[in-house]
């Protein structure tokens, strides 16, 4: 496949990729916003608290925003896919390793969500809570947020990634995507930094909340900015193509 032909399927698929990535984006962003903080650091009243039983009378309203993030991270690799043919051909290793990043947090962040959503929901409704307590998200030291924070940490090293694969861009989209990408993906590792060194063993939920917003931010906005830009190549190329038609119209009639 040409250089040409690579960014022209980049640009169709990515004309639904993106949009899907900044709505998906929003409404995970909604959903997580307005879902009640129920246990950790920020948690001042009606607490859940160890071991956690007492959440089977959340289900499923506090595992609704699950549903749209499980989904998001998978677009996002798509999304890391699309560019990765859409980037120039000297960018290309940056925007590999960016995909590989993005599926290796994709992964976990999946298998994390889904362990919530197939085993801790069912589990806390029909009873069975031993030995859940390591394992649900209201615990602050759980499985759950030490998943999610690797999770969005791999996540921002993406973000980096792709903002080096876009450096050089042809237009000023693409290079407000690149420093979108670039400074969101920094803002993650250095949340991950900070608050490993401030809290030390009490990391709990300020990075994963934290990482979380940044990924919902850029998402949204690089999403939205994509959404342009693919248009924009597609357009440009239907424009081109319609004088070559004509003037083989025209011949043809000769």
């Amino acid at each position: 496949m040409t250089d040409n032909a690579a960014r022209v399927s980049a640009s169709r698929l990515g004309m639904w990729v993106a949009p899907a990535t900044a709505v998906v984006s929003v409404v995970s962003l909604a959903v997580g916003v307005s879902t009640p903080v129920r246990s950790g650091p920020w948690c001042n009243d009606g607490c859940v608290v160890y071991p956690y039983t007492d959440a089977a009378a959340f289900v499923p309203r506090d595992y609704l925003w699950i549903y749209p993030e499980v989904l998001l991270v998978l677009l996002f690799v798509l999304l890391a896919a699309c560019l990765l043919q859409w980037v120039a051909p000297q960018r290309r290793l940056s925007a590999a390793v960016a995909v590989c990043f993005a599926v290796i947090g994709a992964a976990v962040l999946v298998v994390d969500y889904c362990i919530q959503l197939t085993v801790l929901q069912p589990a806390l409704l029909s009873g069975e809570t031993e030995g859940l307590s390591a394992f649900t998200m209201y615990n602050p030291h759980g499985v759950f947020i030490a998943l999610e924070n690797v999770g969005y940490a791999v996540l921002g090293v993406a973000f980096v990634f792709l903002g080096g694969a876009l450096a050089g861009g042809s237009s000023r989209l693409e290079r407000a995507v690149r420093w979108v990408f670039t400074v969101g993906g920094a803002l993650i590792l250095a949340a991950l930094v900070l608050s490993a060194s401030i809290y030390r063993a009490e990391l709990d939920y300020r990075f994963e909340v934290t990482s979380l917003c940044i990924t919902w931010l850029v998402l949204i906005v690089t999403g939205t900015l994509l959404t342009v830009v693919f248009g924009r190549a597609l357009s440009l190329r239907v424009a081109t193509q319609r004088p070559a038609a004509v003037s083989s119209d025209a011949l043809a009639g000769r």
